[in-house]
């Protein structure tokens, strides 16, 4: 099944004791176990996946759960609002993807004060949380410029396509990058932008800076996600210079491996969508267990030489 946004709305929505923002419950609901999932976005694969499968899982498994979806749309501000909101409806534990740290950390902070457990699935906040549940971007991205480092010799200019501003996951993905670059110091970033973890907004970077930049100028493409590492790719084979460039993302999603095992993409790292974890610790807390602080997922680097048969293994 190809994740749309209107897919997973349309899924969420009419499954049983299911709500989006301010959609009625039935009245069987209400004596079930309310979990809130404040998702940051439904606008990229990796989220609507992460979304549908920790759906799918309390559908499946967890006839006690009632769990009610909102879409912050990309806006914290909105993302906040739909928090205020699942608090309000009396959900026992809030799941969060929060879309960047600082703005959404007040009422992370609110929750927790008010006896409501708190589980952010991938990003962080910079307050105390029950249970965060994700991989280590530092470490995924410092493997990123050691794999760069010696596919290039030591040697050359690098774009850095950047997620969204003040997301956790998108601060670790540069700063892990950027640290471990500086061990090799022929290898430069020559070009950064934030193009928030969207192809169409690296598309548009990317585009730009094949006019900037002529041919044998730019030896790399770094990309915090698969989405923006493929708009790389869209730009560079249509200018004919993607041969002589690398290109990395970082997610696993399938058409991302799917290029890695056709030569466009020299490597992507797979970044768990912490589904079908999130909802079974929320679900645990939500019953009385006692859950680890932090709950680490692994990754799993995808290059030419394992691509093949990871192919149907991504999102």
């Amino acid at each position: 099944m190809t994740f749309t946004r209107r897919n997973v709305l349309t899924v969420i929505a009419g499954a049983a004791g299911a709500s989006i923002a301010g959609v009625e419950m039935p009245a069987s609901a209400a004596e079930k176990i309310k979990i809130g999932f404040s998702q940051c976005t439904l606008n990229h694969p990796w989220r609507v996946a992460q979304t549908n499968v920790n759906k799918a899982y309390a559908d499946d498994k967890l006839s006690d759960v009632s769990l009610i979806i909102t879409d912050g749309n990309n806006d914290s501000g909105k993302q906040v609002s739909d928090i205020e909101n699942l608090m309000a409806q009396g959900v026992k534990v809030l799941m969060i993807s929060p879309l960047t740290a600082d703005a959404l950390t007040p009422i992370v902070r609110q929750a927790m004060e008010s006896g409501i457990p708190v589980v952010t699935l991938d990003r962080k906040v910079n307050t105390k949380v029950t249970c965060h549940i994700g991989a280590l971007n530092l470490p995924i991205a410092a493997a990123a410029a050691a794999l760069l480092a010696r596919k290039l010799d030591g040697k050359g200019a690098i774009i850095e396509l950047q997620g969204t501003a003040g997301a956790s996951a998108t601060v670790d993905r540069n700063k892990g990058f950027v640290d471990e670059l500086a061990k090799t110091p022929g290898l430069k970033i020559v070009a950064s932008q934030n193009c928030d973890y969207t192809r169409d907004k690296a598309v548009k970077f990317m585009e730009d800076m094949v006019q900037r930049f002529g041919e044998g100028q730019i030896q790399a493409v770094y990309a915090h996600n698969d989405e923006m590492a493929l708009g790389a790719v869209q730009v560079l084979e249509g200018a004919g210079r993607l041969k002589d460039v690398l290109v990395i993302g970082i997610d696993g999603q399938n058409n991302a491996i799917e290029a890695v095992a056709a030569g466009k993409l020299a490597a992507t790292f797979t970044y768990p969508y912490v589904a079908p974890e999130g909802i079974q610790y929320a679900h645990k807390i939500a019953s009385g267990e006692s859950v680890p602080e932090v709950v680490l997922l692994d990754s799993v680097a995808i290059t030419a030489d394992n691509a093949k048969s990871m192919i149907g293994k991504g999102f």
